[in-house]
């Protein structure tokens, strides 16, 4: 066992961890935060998406172990006091949620895009969720909701979709 401390969505906390435990595995075993879902285990699909330490990282491919004094933002930490962050609430005024699996991954990349880009074109946008499967929604919502919390919701009559 390998000590960590670990800050998760602003709260401190010291587990004991396995070596080989994955940090997925540690946020919904070991912290009951199961927001986060495993799509591929290979860093492939995106659903497992998470914020460590400011930037986004698919938490199967990250050990727990690897987790002494850093910081981590889950699904869970995206709404404050019970209120949808402005990408949430963008992607249900899009349904660009149906199934619900890809969807913490997807905003956490989404916040990770608007960071870098706060007006994304939607061919951006394309690149910055590309990380990132969905096989409900066929993308043409989640690209408007991405447009609509951006301040470009009028730009959709425009777009030819992927």
């Amino acid at each position: 066992m390998i000590t960590v401390n670990v800050t998760v969505n602003g709260k401190k906390y010291k587990r004991d961890v396995e070596p080989s435990k994955t940090l997925l595995r540690f946020l919904r075993e070991d912290l009951g935060l199961t927001g986060t879902k495993e799509g591929c285990g290979a860093g492939e699909c995106g659903a497992c998406t998470v914020f460590m330490d400011g930037h986004t990282v698919n938490s199967c491919m990250v050990l727990a172990a690897e987790l002494e004094g850093r910081s981590v933002e889950t699904i869970e930490g995206e709404a404050k006091e019970g209120v949808l962050s402005d990408i949430q609430a963008a992607f249900d005024r899009h349904h660009a949620i149906q199934c619900g699996y890809c969807s913490a991954g997807m905003v956490l990349s989404v916040r990770e895009l608007l960071k870098r880009n706060p007006k994304p074109s939607v061919e951006q946008i394309k690149e910055g969720i590309e990380g990132n499967f969905c096989r409900c929604t066929g993308y043409q919502q989640i690209i408007e909701a991405v447009l609509d919390v951006s301040g470009q919701e009028g730009s959709k009559g425009e777009l030819h979709y992927v």
